[in-house]
Protein backbone atom coordinates (compact mmCIF):
# COMPACT_ATOMS: atom_id res chain seq x y z
CA UNK A 1 0.00 0.00 0.00
CA UNK A 2 1.21 3.19 -1.31
CA UNK A 3 1.05 6.48 0.44
CA UNK A 4 -2.14 7.81 -1.11
CA UNK A 5 -3.80 4.60 -0.87
CA UNK A 6 -3.14 4.80 3.14
CA UNK A 7 -4.95 8.24 2.61
CA UNK A 8 -7.70 7.09 1.19
CA UNK A 9 -8.04 4.28 3.75
CA UNK A 10 -8.16 7.29 6.47
CA UNK A 11 -10.47 9.44 4.91
CA UNK A 12 -12.87 6.72 4.21
CA UNK A 13 -12.62 6.25 7.92
CA UNK A 14 -12.76 9.32 9.46
CA UNK A 15 -15.77 10.36 7.00
CA UNK A 16 -17.56 7.35 7.64
CA UNK A 17 -20.81 7.00 8.94
CA UNK A 18 -20.32 7.55 12.40
CA UNK A 19 -19.22 11.00 11.76
CA UNK A 20 -21.93 11.71 9.05
CA UNK A 21 -24.33 10.59 12.10
CA UNK A 22 -22.59 13.20 14.46
CA UNK A 23 -22.58 16.01 12.48
CA UNK A 24 -26.40 15.18 11.25
CA UNK A 25 -27.44 14.99 14.67
CA UNK A 26 -25.93 18.06 15.66
CA UNK A 27 -27.02 19.89 13.09
CA UNK A 28 -30.58 19.17 14.02
CA UNK A 29 -30.31 20.03 17.01
CA UNK A 30 -28.82 23.99 16.28
CA UNK A 31 -31.59 23.96 13.86
CA UNK A 32 -33.84 23.29 16.52
CA UNK A 33 -32.63 26.22 18.99
CA UNK A 34 -32.42 28.71 16.08
CA UNK A 35 -35.93 28.18 15.14
CA UNK A 36 -35.24 28.12 11.51
CA UNK A 37 -32.82 31.04 11.84
CA UNK A 38 -31.34 30.75 8.13
CA UNK A 39 -34.86 31.58 6.30
CA UNK A 40 -36.25 33.64 9.11
CA UNK A 41 -33.52 36.03 9.52
CA UNK A 42 -32.13 35.97 5.85
CA UNK A 43 -33.56 39.77 5.40
CA UNK A 44 -31.46 41.11 8.51
CA UNK A 45 -28.54 39.47 7.65
CA UNK A 46 -28.44 41.20 4.09
CA UNK A 47 -29.31 44.79 5.89
CA UNK A 48 -26.25 43.89 8.30
CA UNK A 49 -23.62 43.60 5.37
CA UNK A 50 -24.70 46.64 3.86
CA UNK A 51 -23.66 49.19 6.36
CA UNK A 52 -27.18 49.36 8.88
CA UNK A 53 -27.20 48.56 12.52
CA UNK A 54 -23.47 50.13 12.86
CA UNK A 55 -22.51 49.82 16.42
CA UNK A 56 -20.05 52.52 16.28
CA UNK A 57 -16.91 52.09 18.54
CA UNK A 58 -16.52 48.44 19.31
CA UNK A 59 -13.96 46.12 19.58
CA UNK A 60 -12.27 44.16 16.19
CA UNK A 61 -10.59 44.99 13.45
CA UNK A 62 -12.54 44.52 10.45
CA UNK A 63 -16.71 45.60 8.96
CA UNK A 64 -19.17 42.91 8.73
CA UNK A 65 -18.79 43.43 4.66
CA UNK A 66 -15.02 42.85 5.21
CA UNK A 67 -15.36 39.86 7.20
CA UNK A 68 -17.93 38.16 5.03
CA UNK A 69 -15.50 38.93 1.88
CA UNK A 70 -12.44 37.11 4.06
CA UNK A 71 -14.52 34.45 5.15
CA UNK A 72 -16.07 33.84 1.18
CA UNK A 73 -12.24 34.89 -0.22
CA UNK A 74 -11.08 31.44 1.43
CA UNK A 75 -14.55 29.53 0.18
CA UNK A 76 -15.61 31.15 -2.67
CA UNK A 77 -12.56 29.46 -5.17
CA UNK A 78 -11.67 26.75 -6.66
CA UNK A 79 -13.54 24.85 -3.87
CA UNK A 80 -16.63 25.47 -6.27
CA UNK A 81 -15.38 25.06 -9.66
CA UNK A 82 -12.67 22.25 -9.02
CA UNK A 83 -14.38 20.80 -6.31
CA UNK A 84 -17.56 20.06 -7.54
CA UNK A 85 -16.10 18.33 -10.73
CA UNK A 86 -14.35 16.34 -8.06
CA UNK A 87 -17.86 15.67 -6.66
CA UNK A 88 -19.62 15.02 -9.78
CA UNK A 89 -16.61 12.55 -10.72
CA UNK A 90 -16.70 11.00 -7.27
CA UNK A 91 -20.06 11.02 -6.90
CA UNK A 92 -22.09 11.59 -9.65
CA UNK A 93 -24.71 13.98 -10.02
CA UNK A 94 -26.23 13.18 -6.78
CA UNK A 95 -23.70 14.31 -5.04
CA UNK A 96 -24.68 17.72 -5.72
CA UNK A 97 -28.26 17.28 -4.29
CA UNK A 98 -26.55 16.55 -0.84
CA UNK A 99 -23.98 19.59 -1.15
CA UNK A 100 -27.42 21.53 -1.03
CA UNK A 101 -28.41 19.67 1.79
CA UNK A 102 -25.17 20.30 3.74
CA UNK A 103 -24.93 23.86 3.03
CA UNK A 104 -28.95 24.82 4.11
CA UNK A 105 -27.54 22.94 7.38
CA UNK A 106 -24.11 24.96 7.01
CA UNK A 107 -25.88 28.00 7.56
CA UNK A 108 -27.48 27.43 11.03
CA UNK A 109 -24.36 25.98 11.83
CA UNK A 110 -22.67 29.39 10.70
CA UNK A 111 -24.56 31.08 12.31
CA UNK A 112 -24.13 30.14 15.92
CA UNK A 113 -20.15 29.22 15.86
CA UNK A 114 -19.60 32.89 14.13
CA UNK A 115 -22.03 34.10 17.01
CA UNK A 116 -19.05 32.55 19.41
CA UNK A 117 -16.37 33.51 17.81
CA UNK A 118 -17.04 37.06 18.57
CA UNK A 119 -19.15 36.34 22.27
CA UNK A 120 -15.45 34.45 23.66
CA UNK A 121 -13.17 36.19 21.80
CA UNK A 122 -9.81 36.36 22.77
CA UNK A 123 -6.15 37.61 22.53
CA UNK A 124 -2.72 36.68 20.79
CA UNK A 125 0.28 36.63 22.34
CA UNK A 126 0.60 40.41 20.98
CA UNK A 127 -2.43 41.43 22.15
CA UNK A 128 -4.98 41.54 19.48
CA UNK A 129 -8.27 40.39 19.71
CA UNK A 130 -8.78 37.30 18.07
CA UNK A 131 -12.09 34.77 17.21
CA UNK A 132 -12.29 31.32 16.12
CA UNK A 133 -12.70 27.44 17.73
CA UNK A 134 -9.64 27.74 19.60
CA UNK A 135 -11.04 30.80 21.66
CA UNK A 136 -14.06 29.99 22.33
CA UNK A 137 -13.26 26.28 23.46
CA UNK A 138 -11.01 27.52 25.72
CA UNK A 139 -13.07 30.59 27.02
CA UNK A 140 -16.49 29.06 26.47
CA UNK A 141 -15.91 25.86 27.30
CA UNK A 142 -13.40 26.20 30.10
CA UNK A 143 -9.58 25.66 30.48
CA UNK A 144 -9.84 22.23 31.43
CA UNK A 145 -10.75 21.54 27.06
CA UNK A 146 -7.75 23.29 25.88
CA UNK A 147 -6.29 20.46 24.74
CA UNK A 148 -9.34 19.98 22.27
CA UNK A 149 -8.42 23.91 20.94
CA UNK A 150 -5.16 22.96 20.36
CA UNK A 151 -6.11 19.42 18.78
CA UNK A 152 -8.11 22.14 16.62
CA UNK A 153 -4.95 24.38 15.77
CA UNK A 154 -2.78 21.35 14.95
CA UNK A 155 -5.15 20.04 12.24
CA UNK A 156 -5.94 23.47 11.27
CA UNK A 157 -2.04 24.42 10.55
CA UNK A 158 -2.88 21.91 8.07
CA UNK A 159 -6.21 21.82 7.02
CA UNK A 160 -5.96 25.71 6.20
CA UNK A 161 -3.32 25.50 3.91
CA UNK A 162 -4.18 26.36 0.07
CA UNK A 163 -2.61 23.33 -1.27
CA UNK A 164 -5.90 22.44 -3.13
CA UNK A 165 -5.74 26.22 -5.07
CA UNK A 166 -2.12 26.14 -6.24
CA UNK A 167 -2.32 22.73 -6.64
CA UNK A 168 -5.58 22.97 -8.90
CA UNK A 169 -4.29 26.34 -10.90
CA UNK A 170 -0.64 25.00 -11.59
CA UNK A 171 -2.44 21.47 -13.04
CA UNK A 172 -5.22 24.13 -15.28
CA UNK A 173 -1.79 26.49 -16.69
CA UNK A 174 0.30 23.48 -17.49
CA UNK A 175 -3.42 21.68 -19.43
CA UNK A 176 -4.47 24.78 -20.69
CA UNK A 177 -1.18 26.70 -21.42
CA UNK A 178 1.62 24.15 -20.95
CA UNK A 179 3.21 26.62 -17.79
CA UNK A 180 5.55 24.23 -15.26
CA UNK A 181 4.04 24.03 -12.47
CA UNK A 182 7.14 24.81 -10.19
CA UNK A 183 7.23 27.76 -12.11
CA UNK A 184 3.40 28.65 -11.10
CA UNK A 185 3.96 27.12 -7.60
CA UNK A 186 7.15 30.05 -7.05
CA UNK A 187 5.04 32.68 -8.90
CA UNK A 188 2.27 32.46 -6.35
CA UNK A 189 4.71 31.81 -3.49
CA UNK A 190 6.35 34.78 -3.95
CA UNK A 191 2.94 37.23 -4.71
CA UNK A 192 1.52 35.60 -1.64
CA UNK A 193 4.18 36.30 0.93
CA UNK A 194 4.24 40.19 -0.48
CA UNK A 195 0.33 40.55 0.47
CA UNK A 196 1.08 38.64 3.61
CA UNK A 197 3.95 41.33 4.60
CA UNK A 198 1.44 44.01 4.62
CA UNK A 199 -0.78 42.10 7.53
CA UNK A 200 -4.66 42.03 8.04
CA UNK A 201 -5.48 44.92 6.83
CA UNK A 202 -4.24 44.51 3.25
CA UNK A 203 -5.53 41.00 3.19
CA UNK A 204 -8.78 42.61 3.78
CA UNK A 205 -8.62 45.31 1.76
CA UNK A 206 -7.76 42.74 -0.85
CA UNK A 207 -10.74 40.33 -0.61
CA UNK A 208 -13.19 42.89 -0.17
CA UNK A 209 -12.34 44.05 -3.82
CA UNK A 210 -11.09 40.90 -5.43
CA UNK A 211 -14.27 38.37 -4.42
CA UNK A 212 -17.28 40.62 -5.47
CA UNK A 213 -15.39 41.37 -8.83
CA UNK A 214 -14.30 37.49 -9.42
CA UNK A 215 -17.52 36.84 -8.21
CA UNK A 216 -19.60 38.58 -10.56
CA UNK A 217 -17.78 37.41 -13.15
CA UNK A 218 -17.85 33.99 -12.61
CA UNK A 219 -21.66 34.04 -12.29
CA UNK A 220 -22.21 35.75 -15.69
CA UNK A 221 -19.82 32.96 -17.66
CA UNK A 222 -21.88 29.87 -16.26
CA UNK A 223 -25.58 31.71 -17.07
CA UNK A 224 -24.54 32.36 -20.60
CA UNK A 225 -23.43 28.78 -20.48
CA UNK A 226 -26.65 27.61 -19.06
CA UNK A 227 -28.20 29.89 -21.96
CA UNK A 228 -26.41 28.38 -24.75
CA UNK A 229 -27.77 25.20 -23.38
CA UNK A 230 -30.74 26.15 -21.95
CA UNK A 231 -32.81 22.83 -23.34
CA UNK A 232 -30.46 20.75 -20.99
CA UNK A 233 -30.38 22.46 -17.83
CA UNK A 234 -33.94 20.74 -16.50
CA UNK A 235 -33.13 17.17 -17.35
CA UNK A 236 -30.16 18.20 -15.82
CA UNK A 237 -31.90 19.22 -12.63
CA UNK A 238 -34.06 15.84 -12.84
CA UNK A 239 -30.51 13.91 -13.20
CA UNK A 240 -29.41 15.53 -9.88
CA UNK A 241 -32.61 14.59 -7.99
CA UNK A 242 -32.66 10.94 -9.25
CA UNK A 243 -28.86 10.05 -8.89
CA UNK A 244 -29.18 11.60 -5.13
CA UNK A 245 -31.22 9.16 -4.18
CA UNK A 246 -30.09 6.58 -6.21
CA UNK A 247 -32.51 6.02 -9.24
CA UNK A 248 -30.75 5.24 -12.19
CA UNK A 249 -27.51 5.32 -13.05
CA UNK A 250 -24.93 7.36 -11.22
CA UNK A 251 -21.94 9.26 -13.20
CA UNK A 252 -19.17 8.96 -12.10
CA UNK A 253 -15.57 7.06 -11.74
CA UNK A 254 -15.62 3.31 -13.56
CA UNK A 255 -18.67 1.79 -12.25
CA UNK A 256 -21.94 3.55 -10.48
CA UNK A 257 -21.89 4.66 -6.60
CA UNK A 258 -23.85 3.41 -3.72
CA UNK A 259 -26.12 5.78 -1.91
CA UNK A 260 -24.16 6.19 0.98
CA UNK A 261 -20.74 6.93 -1.43
CA UNK A 262 -22.81 9.82 -2.70
CA UNK A 263 -24.13 11.55 0.83
CA UNK A 264 -20.06 10.97 1.72
CA UNK A 265 -18.85 12.72 -1.12
CA UNK A 266 -22.03 15.45 -1.47
CA UNK A 267 -21.21 16.43 2.33
CA UNK A 268 -17.14 16.44 1.77
CA UNK A 269 -17.05 18.20 -1.00
CA UNK A 270 -19.56 20.83 0.35
CA UNK A 271 -17.77 21.21 3.92
CA UNK A 272 -14.37 22.21 1.12
CA UNK A 273 -16.79 24.54 -0.47
CA UNK A 274 -18.92 26.32 2.56
CA UNK A 275 -16.02 25.44 5.73
CA UNK A 276 -19.50 25.22 7.61
CA UNK A 277 -19.22 23.47 10.87
CA UNK A 278 -15.18 23.06 9.66
CA UNK A 279 -14.24 25.73 12.12
CA UNK A 280 -12.62 28.08 9.59
CA UNK A 281 -14.83 30.89 9.04
CA UNK A 282 -15.30 31.64 13.15
CA UNK A 283 -11.53 32.80 12.44
CA UNK A 284 -12.57 35.74 9.77
CA UNK A 285 -15.77 36.40 11.32
CA UNK A 286 -14.40 36.89 14.73
CA UNK A 287 -12.36 39.83 13.94
CA UNK A 288 -15.38 41.79 13.22
CA UNK A 289 -15.97 45.29 14.79
CA UNK A 290 -19.08 44.80 16.53
CA UNK A 291 -20.40 44.16 20.03
CA UNK A 292 -23.16 42.40 19.37
CA UNK A 293 -21.89 38.79 19.06
CA UNK A 294 -25.66 37.55 17.42
CA UNK A 295 -24.96 40.40 14.65
CA UNK A 296 -21.90 38.60 13.02
CA UNK A 297 -24.02 34.91 13.12
CA UNK A 298 -26.54 36.85 11.04
CA UNK A 299 -23.35 38.22 8.44
CA UNK A 300 -22.06 34.88 8.66
CA UNK A 301 -25.18 32.97 7.49
CA UNK A 302 -24.68 34.59 3.56
CA UNK A 303 -21.76 32.19 3.48
CA UNK A 304 -23.09 28.72 2.77
CA UNK A 305 -25.98 30.58 0.72
CA UNK A 306 -23.45 32.19 -1.51
CA UNK A 307 -20.82 29.94 -2.40
CA UNK A 308 -22.42 26.88 -2.45
CA UNK A 309 -26.44 27.31 -2.81
CA UNK A 310 -25.48 29.96 -5.78
CA UNK A 311 -22.08 29.38 -6.58
CA UNK A 312 -21.71 25.57 -6.67
CA UNK A 313 -25.27 25.26 -8.51
CA UNK A 314 -24.28 27.13 -11.18
CA UNK A 315 -21.40 25.17 -11.84
CA UNK A 316 -22.57 21.88 -11.36
CA UNK A 317 -25.17 22.77 -13.71
CA UNK A 318 -22.36 24.18 -16.51
CA UNK A 319 -20.63 20.85 -16.17
CA UNK A 320 -23.09 18.79 -16.63
CA UNK A 321 -24.87 20.36 -19.56
CA UNK A 322 -21.11 21.09 -20.81
CA UNK A 323 -20.18 16.83 -20.67
CA UNK A 324 -24.06 15.62 -21.18
CA UNK A 325 -22.99 13.58 -24.43
CA UNK A 326 -19.60 12.89 -23.35
CA UNK A 327 -19.42 9.36 -21.25
CA UNK A 328 -17.10 11.17 -18.15
CA UNK A 329 -14.93 7.23 -18.47
CA UNK A 330 -13.65 7.97 -21.67
CA UNK A 331 -12.18 11.88 -20.71
CA UNK A 332 -10.66 10.64 -17.35
CA UNK A 333 -10.43 14.25 -16.45
CA UNK A 334 -10.85 15.41 -12.59
CA UNK A 335 -11.00 18.46 -11.15
CA UNK A 336 -10.25 22.10 -12.69
CA UNK A 337 -9.46 19.93 -16.02
CA UNK A 338 -13.05 18.47 -16.35
CA UNK A 339 -14.28 22.03 -15.88
CA UNK A 340 -12.63 23.80 -18.34
CA UNK A 341 -13.14 20.43 -20.60
CA UNK A 342 -16.88 21.15 -20.09
CA UNK A 343 -16.66 24.93 -20.59
CA UNK A 344 -14.71 24.64 -23.36
CA UNK A 345 -17.45 22.46 -25.15
CA UNK A 346 -19.72 25.04 -24.37
CA UNK A 347 -18.21 28.03 -25.34
CA UNK A 348 -15.20 26.89 -27.17
CA UNK A 349 -11.91 28.73 -27.04
CA UNK A 350 -13.29 31.75 -25.06
CA UNK A 351 -14.89 29.64 -22.57
CA UNK A 352 -11.60 28.24 -21.90
CA UNK A 353 -9.39 31.65 -21.85
CA UNK A 354 -12.31 33.34 -19.63
CA UNK A 355 -12.11 30.69 -17.06
CA UNK A 356 -8.65 31.02 -16.30
CA UNK A 357 -8.58 34.61 -15.72
CA UNK A 358 -11.74 33.29 -13.02
CA UNK A 359 -9.30 31.00 -11.62
CA UNK A 360 -6.59 32.97 -11.35
CA UNK A 361 -8.77 35.75 -9.39
CA UNK A 362 -10.39 32.55 -7.06
CA UNK A 363 -7.17 31.14 -6.82
CA UNK A 364 -5.05 33.79 -5.33
CA UNK A 365 -7.79 35.34 -3.07
CA UNK A 366 -8.29 31.93 -1.59
CA UNK A 367 -4.78 31.18 -1.06
CA UNK A 368 -4.83 34.66 0.99
CA UNK A 369 -7.95 33.84 3.12
CA UNK A 370 -6.54 30.73 3.85
CA UNK A 371 -3.70 32.61 5.14
CA UNK A 372 -5.33 34.10 7.77
CA UNK A 373 -6.98 31.45 9.06
CA UNK A 374 -3.17 29.79 8.80
CA UNK A 375 -2.26 32.57 10.93
CA UNK A 376 -4.38 32.18 13.58
CA UNK A 377 -3.74 28.71 14.24
CA UNK A 378 0.14 29.24 13.89
CA UNK A 379 -0.16 31.70 16.75
CA UNK A 380 -2.38 30.24 18.75
CA UNK A 381 0.15 26.60 19.06
CA UNK A 382 3.66 28.93 18.90
CA UNK A 383 2.51 32.12 20.65
CA UNK A 384 5.80 33.51 18.98
CA UNK A 385 7.74 30.91 20.80
CA UNK A 386 10.48 29.32 19.36
CA UNK A 387 11.60 32.23 16.78
CA UNK A 388 8.69 31.54 15.06
CA UNK A 389 6.84 34.47 14.72
CA UNK A 390 5.25 36.32 11.98
CA UNK A 391 7.85 36.39 9.86
CA UNK A 392 8.46 32.23 10.01
CA UNK A 393 5.05 31.97 9.15
CA UNK A 394 5.41 33.69 6.41
CA UNK A 395 7.97 31.90 5.18
CA UNK A 396 6.17 28.62 6.43
CA UNK A 397 2.95 29.49 4.43
CA UNK A 398 4.97 30.43 1.47
CA UNK A 399 6.94 27.29 0.94
CA UNK A 400 3.17 25.32 1.06
CA UNK A 401 2.25 27.14 -1.78
CA UNK A 402 5.33 26.04 -3.49
CA UNK A 403 5.07 22.82 -2.30
CA UNK A 404 1.19 22.17 -3.36
CA UNK A 405 1.95 23.00 -6.50
CA UNK A 406 4.01 19.92 -8.08
CA UNK A 407 2.40 17.03 -5.54
CA UNK A 408 -0.32 15.12 -6.68
CA UNK A 409 -4.25 16.29 -6.87
CA UNK A 410 -5.27 13.27 -5.03
CA UNK A 411 -2.92 13.63 -1.94
CA UNK A 412 -4.19 16.69 -1.86
CA UNK A 413 -7.56 16.40 -1.58
CA UNK A 414 -7.08 13.41 0.76
CA UNK A 415 -4.98 15.29 3.51
CA UNK A 416 -7.64 18.36 3.39
CA UNK A 417 -10.30 16.14 3.69
CA UNK A 418 -8.95 14.24 6.36
CA UNK A 419 -7.61 17.21 8.01
CA UNK A 420 -11.15 18.70 7.89
CA UNK A 421 -13.17 15.82 9.77
CA UNK A 422 -10.73 16.35 12.62
CA UNK A 423 -11.26 20.08 12.60
CA UNK A 424 -14.82 19.71 12.85
CA UNK A 425 -15.41 17.08 15.48
CA UNK A 426 -14.02 19.61 18.49
CA UNK A 427 -15.71 22.74 16.79
CA UNK A 428 -18.87 21.11 16.94
CA UNK A 429 -19.05 19.57 19.72
CA UNK A 430 -17.69 22.96 21.21
CA UNK A 431 -20.79 24.45 19.05
CA UNK A 432 -23.27 22.59 20.50
CA UNK A 433 -22.18 22.32 23.95
CA UNK A 434 -22.15 26.70 23.92
CA UNK A 435 -25.47 26.50 21.73
CA UNK A 436 -27.95 27.30 24.58
CA UNK A 437 -26.09 30.83 25.64
CA UNK A 438 -26.08 31.47 21.80
CA UNK A 439 -30.06 30.64 22.34
CA UNK A 440 -30.43 33.28 25.10
CA UNK A 441 -28.54 35.98 23.17
CA UNK A 442 -30.66 35.38 20.00
CA UNK A 443 -33.69 36.32 21.82
CA UNK A 444 -32.19 39.24 23.77
CA UNK A 445 -31.06 40.39 19.92
CA UNK A 446 -34.08 40.24 18.52
CA UNK A 447 -36.10 41.79 20.85
CA UNK A 448 -33.82 45.03 20.64
CA UNK A 449 -33.67 45.10 16.77
CA UNK A 450 -37.28 43.80 16.31
CA UNK A 451 -36.79 41.19 14.31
Amino acid sequence: MNINELLSEIVSLVWGTPLLIFLLVANLILLFFSKLIPIRGLGHAISLVSGKHSTGEAEGQITHFQALSNALAATIGLGNIAGVAVAIYQGGPGAVFWMWISALLGMNTKFFECTLSVMFRGKDYQGEVQGGPMYYIENGMGKSYKFFAFLFALFGLVGTLALFQINQLASFLETSYSVDTTITGMLFAVLTVYILLGGLKRISSVTSKVVPLMSVLYVILCLVILAVNSEKVFPMFISIFESAFGFGQVAGGVSGYALMHVIQTGVKRAAFSNEAGIGTAPMAHGNAKTNEPISEGYVAMLGPLIDTIIVCTLTALAILVGIESVNMNTIELNGINLTAFAFTKSLGEFGKHSLGIVIFLFSFSTMIGMANYNKKCWDYLFKGRWNLGDKTFILFYGLSIGIGAVIKMSAVVNIIDICYALMAIPNIVATVFLAGKVKTALAKYNTKFKI
